[in-house]
Parts: structure tokens; sequence; C-alpha cells
């Protein structure tokens, strides 16, 4: 069972209309492990449950302005948007090398989202089986740490911005289950590099990860596939740059999706010309219906 520390409602009409966001927290190893959601606006039951990560060193008020477009949708498309925090602002996630925190106490971030997987499930009523993750930076890290130790728990993870830990910088034990996958990446991303080395973060050493097409291609192993991806190119919505999106996709029927959006001239940043969590969106309701 879980333990609540507190029940607070707070409002932010400036960002969310009519929305009443909650904090709340739950009891994990002597830690209170603080969420944010906008209590849904309908008693309608089996909602999607969706869980946005902030990056390293952030918090889960940062993305409450990156994701007012999919808050809008919510209602329509039945499905609650959660906003985790990390512990003291970072995630334990599969980087051995990191020295936050988090990772040095080990938190126990498994526990942390089964229970909020709980929670949500007894106080909503959610659908169980349409579990999502996605994060930026950092919280794209924690992401593939759900898809690499609970992949049962989850149907589909989108990792923005993060490529996967180098073999020698990977901590996590790996369950080698297929589960669907997206990547956003942008080619001139000097944080977290396109073709893979040292990220460079301030104030915490985080260690090398590996290139995109091998991310990428992990997980389109694990899900068994062979051959070359799908190239499609996005429509260009931001002109006044030269920012592009590739889209290179391995989808079959019955088969968990694993997709790769290379943002051509992209750097580690949130774009104008696509809404990254919009296509995480998109990607997860493709999981759901094929």
């Amino acid at each position: 069972m879980f333990k609540k520390l507190l029940l607070t409602l707070i409002f932010f009409p400036c960002v969310f209309v009519k929305a009443q966001t909650i904090k709340d927290s739950l009891l994990i190893e002597n830690h209170y492990r603080i969420f944010y959601f906008n209590k849904p606006q309908s008693e309608v039951t089996g909602a999607s449950l969706i869980f946005a990560m902030h990056g390293s060193g952030g918090e889960p008020q940062s993305l409450f302005d990156k994701t007012k477009k999919l808050e809008a949708q919510s209602a329509k498309e039945n499905f609650i948007l959660v906003y985790p925090a990390g512990y003291k602002r970072y995630w334990n996630e599969c980087r051995k090398a990191s020295t936050a925190a988090a990772n040095q106490e080990n938190i126990d971030e498994q526990a942390f989202f089964s229970q909020m997987i709980t929670y949500f499930k007894t106080k909503y009523k959610i659908n169980e089986k349409h579990v999502f993750a996605t994060g930026f930076s950092g919280g794209g890290h924690m992401t593939y740490k759900l898809g690499l130790t609970m992949p049962k728990k989850f149907k589909a993870i989108s990792a923005i911005v993060a490529n996967m830990p180098a073999p020698d910088n990977m901590d996590c034990g790996e369950a080698k289950i297929p589960i669907a996958t997206q990547i956003i990446n942008g080619t001139a991303d000097e944080t977290n590099p396109y073709n893979g080395g040292e990220v460079r973060t301030p104030g915490v050493t985080l260690g090398k990860v590996r290139a995109t097409e091998q991310s990428f291609q992990y997980w389109a192993t694990l899900d068994g596939y062979k051959g070359n991806p799908v190239k499609t190119i996005l429509p260009d919505a931001d002109t006044s740059n030269n920012i592009t999106v590739e889209s290179y996709s391995y989808r079959k029927k019955n088969k968990p999706e694993v997709t790769l959006l290379k943002v051509i001239n992209g750097k580690h940043q949130f774009l104008t010309d696509i809404d990254v969590f919009e296509e995480s969106w998109k990607f997860f309701k493709r999981q759901i219906n094929d």
C-alpha cells in the first residue's frame, strides 16, 4: 500500500485554464516522493496514464508550459499526465558515472513509479495496460530505465534529447523484453552528443552515452527488427530556421514500433518545429490502436 504525505490543491490559472493541479506524494524508503497532475475533468474511467519527466537539475513545474497543448487534449482523449519530481532534482537512472545524489544513494525509482501506477489505478481507475513514459534530457534517461527495468508495466516510452548510456556506463539490469520506443534527438546537440560521447552538464558528472543510431538500434534489435527503417520527412512547421525533422521507423502489425525522430540541426532544447510531447502522444496512440 502507498502512503501519502499531503494532498495540496494548487492553482496555475496562467498555465492550465480551469485546471485543478494536484500535488501529492508517496513515501518510498523514508523519502516522500512528489508528483503533480491535473485532476480529471470527468468521471470517465479507463484513462491512459502518461508520465512526463523533467531534465537533470530541473523540476516538474518546468514542463507545465511545454505540455499545454497536450493537456488541452486530455479530457477528449482520456489520458492523465503526471509530472513526477526527481530526488533532489535528479533521477537515479542508468548512468553508472552519475554523481547525482539520486544515483549515489541508489534511490528506488521502480518502487516510486510502481506505487504511482497503483495510486492512479485506485483513485481514478486508469487502464493499467495503457501506461506510458516520456522525458526530456535526464528525464529521457529515466524513461529508458523504465523501459529497461519495468517493461511489463509500460506500453511504450519516448525519450527526448537522450541517448542510451554507453555499455561501460550502464548500471541497470536489462529485462530484455520488447517495448515500443521512440527517440527524439538533435544532430547539433552538444549536451547529449548525437554521435555519442561524454555528456556535458554543469555541476554533475554523468559519463558517456551511445550514439543515437546505436540507441535506436538497441531497441529495434530487442523488438526483432532487421534491415532498414522506413524514412519519411515531417512537415516543416517553422521555416524561419534551418531545422527539419526526419522520421525513421520500424513498424509491423502486432509488434512494438520503434521510431527515431532525427532533428537536423536540433540542439538540446525544446523545438518550435514540432511539439515533442504531442509527438510522444501520437506515438503512444499508435501502440494502442495498432
